[in-house]
């Protein structure tokens, strides 16, 4: 759940075409087309996830100018970390002519429980203190590197990646998603200090046995937390769908946002969204 993209851990070489290493579950089947015409799959393979880099640094890297860090000999203009390996790729594809499939225009990773524990920990683990979600681990799948190409940012490609991932958590038995949802700090961080504040004052905070702790905190007291703010698009449909802020927001200087910790729990789903996100 993730604006702009994530960090890195420890593991092997990613230059080498290696497949994505597989969860204790059978990997996703690739899921039936989507009625707004897109076609919603899981990566089958290296070439998939390798399209899903691409899309990424497309949008990282090239529109919002984040500093990327990649493993040495790795190709060039593609968004690939160490988690990368441990992940399902969700993808949004539009459809092709003649049949063939058509270009990455959306995606998510998701890291389960098992891989987590494979890697050494979540992404976020990197980012905050998570000991209060410890009873929440062995359910909860991380979502991260979400991103969707500036020619195709409607509803429809947002609600075809959360389709995917609702079906994907009721097949598997999970029942939570954690994420990053970043916030840009072109304007030295006081957007991101009021949007704060706005989720306190408004009660879009999860309930406090589910907080985070920030490893490097937004000083938020030394900025402005009085300014007009509304959530960006995604983080606000987050909050619709029945997602809560787990708590004050990390700096990450590689990519100069703030990151708000967001936790959604199938139980919290909102009802008026349910539709969209589960089936059945």
């Amino acid at each position: 759940m993730r604006d702009l993209p994530m960090p890195t851990f420890p593991i092997a070489d990613l230059s080498a075409p290696a497949a994505p290493r597989r969860s204790l579950h059978p990997r996703p089947r690739a899921t039936r087309p989507d009625a707004a015409g897109f076609d919603v799959v899981w990566a089958r393979d290296e070439e998939d996830v390798r399209q899903a880099q691409q899309l990424r640094y497309l949008v990282f890297a090239e529109e919002m100018g984040a500093r990327l860090s990649v493993p040495h000999g790795s190709p060039p203009r593609h968004d690939i970390d160490l988690y990368d390996p441990f992940c399902e790729h969700l993808l949004v594809r539009a459809q092709g002519a003649d049949g063939e499939p058509g270009p990455v225009v959306g995606t998510y990773r998701v890291l389960t429980p098992a891989n987590a524990r494979r890697v050494g920990g979540l992404y976020s683990d990197g980012e905050f203190d998570l000991t209060r979600l410890r009873p929440l681990r062995t359910k909860m799948v991380e979502l991260g590197r979400s991103c969707v190409h500036r020619d195709y940012r409607s509803g429809s490609v947002i609600m075809a990646l959360w389709a995917g991932l609702g079906e994907y958590m009721q097949r598997y038995g999970f029942e939570s998603m954690l994420g990053c949802a970043s916030v840009s700090m072109g304007d030295g961080g006081h957007f991101a200090a009021s949007l704060y504040r706005s989720f306190v004052d408004d009660g879009s905070l999860a309930p406090i046995e589910y907080h985070a702790f920030p490893r490097v905190a937004l000083p938020v007291d030394e900025l402005n937390q009085d300014l007009e703010v509304e959530p960006p698009a995604l983080v606000k449909g987050y909050l619709r769908l029945g997602a809560r802020i787990c708590g004050a927001p990390a700096w990450d200087p590689d990519f100069n946002v703030a990151d708000f910790l967001t936790l959604l729990r199938l139980s919290d789903i909102n009802p008026r969204y349910a539709r969209h996100f589960l089936r059945g």
